[in-house]
């Protein structure tokens, strides 16, 4: 199965009950271990959890710390960009040049990289005093 087939298949798991917007996300590890995630809403609208969050926070509880590749998956007429913040998350577990695919429901895609979604990343370096 493609990581897209991957993040298509859990995305109807998601938990929308006010945006009713799923998103699907699967992030294949260094290791070559497939993790997913979706998107989790909660009343107070900035509680809830994005898809790739999710995604990485299952591939860390698995035990692995690098990304290989990422897919993301929503129902809209355009691939669907990652948040601001799932780019800079997706930054702390992914080399620049990682591919990142966007999809949409209808078979459009989107092929990216880690370091073009997310130019100027912040990094441990940035916190270095001379």
């Amino acid at each position: 199965m493609s990581l897209v087939d991957e993040a298509r298949a859990i995305r109807d798991r998601a938990y929308v009950p006010y945006s009713n917007f799923k998103v699907g996300a699967a992030i294949r590890a260094a290791s070559g271990k497939v993790y997913v995630g979706v998107n989790v809403e909660n009343v107070a609208y900035p509680e809830g959890t994005c898809a790739e969050a999710g995604a990485i926070a299952a591939m860390i509880a698995g035990g692995d710390t690098r990304i290989a590749e990422v897919a993301v998956i929503a129902d809209s007429p355009e691939p669907v960009p990652c948040c601001g913040g799932c780019r800079q998350k997706l930054a702390e577990f992914a080399d620049a040049d990682v591919p990142v695919t966007l999809a949409t429901m209808a078979g459009k895609t989107l092929q990216t990289t880690v370091g073009q979604i997310l130019p100027g990343v912040f990094t441990v370096a940035h916190m270095q005093r001379d």
